[in-house]
């Protein structure tokens, strides 16, 4: 019962969904159901029993025919209405659903915390309730319709039949069986079929993909995966076979007693039951049987249509219900929270008794470290260790489970989120490229006239000015090949330094570069280091590596372990330690033979 209110109330609020977009898509849908069913009632209720009882009567042909040519225009401006809805008004309603609804998405999306997309189960709803929304919200409002005026259709129809002959109407009970109780058992087949299905489409869909992809190509052609590959396909396309043997008979069982109950029980019997009573018995006019005929294949067609909308209703609401819980869902660090202004200058943040847990997981425990205005800061450890993690909690992507982060001695959950981000200009490792210009790409907002010498040097800073001033449009050429044809993909050692570009051009008192060159080589590491602790005076930086080829330039080194504070201090402090950070750097040692080369 509770599933059943569950998705009543989905299909409520996508109807109010809907009415909120576009009032006239939902007021045209419901037109044409209404406008559908009446036609279909109107003709075999009315039409038929005027026309034969009139023929029977011999009534004058001038009134039949001003009856039938009434009817044929009634019809005519219907048939008119649906080409012009289905046409030009829906056409064009479809694409305002598509803009509103995806705006409204896409704002949603936008306000969630960071932890909903790395969130595995909220993730699948974001995206289920993205994938064809607009389609999906238009047939779910479309499927309403057809319920609510299927059973004011099927109610009336029952009337005019039971007007007629009360008996007549126990013949109903034949498609009604085959609906609601066959076609059932029917659509839980279908269901238990394609859930075994699922592994071995997945599949199948799988290598089809692979086959496809530029991404594969040069692995298939230099190896066997191609033959590995087919005998997964192979398998699988065996795999759908079974389990279609396994549904086939009762699949097809239970679609020949449909078939008869909802077809041929109906129309055979109530035919030869009215044939009997106007030929036989003399109980029933012509009219009478012209009207129970006409009302039992309009009945049966309203009775089927309404089954199908009844079903999809329950289908889509899972739809909705995804839709519905990101919607409603209440963001912990919404994107438009507000507060305080923190103003533009940054003293001193610090993090007290800081402790953070990922799904029960510990990933930052009891952590406490001070960053001061104008000093290079580094944070170093092994990968896992806690440092991007360290990054998400200053920006704000998450709050800390146990203690504070301070920003110039206040908690920073006091400050307006926009404002207080604006502080730190960050390139990250996990970093992306837009399908958008170079020029865009490192200003990540639209250009102003004024913005084009700011790229060009930051461009320059990061070492990759030289590669841009090649491409055939400079700085305005389109990265990466989603919109354009002639777009450029660069080598991901080049990207990066687009990434730190995009740091360099930002006007903020705090920069911090997440593993900024993880993808090159000693030599461009220590270049593009040096542009960066060179661009960072008078500027609080914070470097996040791995790879300790630089740090020793730091102000001051945090080395992590585990989440926690291993060791802290300035470089030469902590090699004289011997410690974890000792140990680490001299592991490295080898990979800056060539930065002290390139130093002397």
């Amino acid at each position: 019962m509770k599933k059943q209110k569950r998705v009543f109330r989905n299909n409520l609020y996508a109807l109010r969904l809907l009415w909120k977009i576009c009032p006239r898509q939902v007021i045209h849908k419901a037109a044409t159901r209404l406008l559908g069913y009446f036609e279909w009632l109107f003709y075999s209720a009315f039409f038929m029993r005027y026309v034969v009882h009139a023929l029977e009567t011999e009534q004058e042909f001038s009134s039949i025919m001003t009856f039938v040519a009434i009817t044929a225009t009634v019809f005519a401006l219907i048939t008119l209405y649906n080409s012009y809805v289905n046409g030009s008004v829906l056409p064009v309603c479809n694409v305002i659903v598509n803009k509103g609804l995806n705006r409204i998405l896409f704002r949603k999306s936008r306000q969630v915390e960071l932890a909903c997309f790395e969130d595995k189960e909220f993730y699948n709803k974001y995206t289920l309730a993205m994938e064809k929304a607009d389609e999906r919200l238009i047939e779910t409002v479309d499927v309403i319709w057809g319920v609510l005026f299927g059973v004011a259709a099927t109610i009336v129809s029952f009337c005019f039949m039971f007007e007629v002959d009360k008996y007549s109407v126990l013949f109903i009970i034949f498609p009604i069986i085959g609906n609601f109780v066959f076609n059932r058992k029917m659509s839980h087949i279908d269901f238990e079929r394609n859930k075994d299905m699922a592994p071995y489409n997945r599949k199948i869909a799988y290598v089809n993909r692979v086959m496809y992809m530029a991404d594969y190509a040069k692995e298939i052609r230099l190896t066997k995966a191609f033959s590995l590959m087919r005998r997964h396909y192979d398998e699988a396309i065996q795999g759908v076979i079974e389990v279609t043997k396994k549904y086939t008979k009762k699949a097809a069982v239970l679609h020949w007693l449909w078939a008869n109950f909802v077809f041929a029980f109906i129309f055979e019997g109530l035919l030869i039951y009215g044939a009997y009573r106007t030929l036989v018995s003399h109980s029933m006019s012509m009219s009478e049987l012209a009207v129970i005929t006409s009302m039992m294949v309009s009945s049966t067609w309203i009775l089927i249509g309404f089954t199908e909308s009844l079903m999809k209703a329950f289908k889509n609401g899972l739809f909705i219900d995804n839709l519905r819980t990101f919607l409603e869902y209440q963001e912990a660090i919404p994107e438009s929270y507000d507060g305080i202004n923190p103003g533009e200058e940054i003293q001193k943040i610090e993090f007290r008794n800081v402790s953070f847990s990922y799904k029960e997981e510990e990933v930052i425990r009891n952590l406490n470290l001070c960053f001061e205005a104008g000093k290079t800061y580094a944070l170093v450890g092994h990968n896992g260790a806690g440092k991007t993690t360290i990054v998400k909690l200053l920006m704000r992507f998450y709050d800390p489970s146990e203690g504070e982060i301070l920003l110039n001695g206040r908690n920073i959950k006091d400050y307006n989120l926009q404002q207080y981000r604006k502080l730190f200009a960050t390139a990250f490792q996990d970093h992306q490229m837009f399908s958008l210009s170079v020029m865009e790409n490192v200003l990540m907002r639209k250009a102003a006239p004024n913005d084009e010498k700011a790229v060009v040097d930051a461009l320059k800073m990061a070492g990759v000015y030289e590669k841009v001033l090649s491409l055939p449009e400079g700085i305005h050429t389109m990265l990466t090949r989603e919109f354009a044809e002639d777009g450029v993909v660069l080598s991901g050692g080049e990207y990066q330094k687009i990434i730190v570009a995009r740091a360099f051009v930002r006007q903020s008192p705090f920069k911090i570069f997440d593993e900024p060159s993880s993808a090159l080589d000693p030599i461009a590491e220590y270049e593009l280091f040096e542009q960066i602790l060179e661009s960072g005076r008078n500027k609080t930086m914070l470097f996040i590596s791995h790879r300790l080829s630089s740090v020793q330039n730091a102000d001051y080194v945090y080395m992590l372990e585990h989440g926690a504070v291993a060791e802290e201090g300035v470089h030469e402090e902590l090699m004289e330690k011997k410690g974890p950070y000792a140990e680490m750097y001299t592991k490295q040692a080898v990979n800056y033979l060539a930065r002290e080369e390139v130093g002397a």
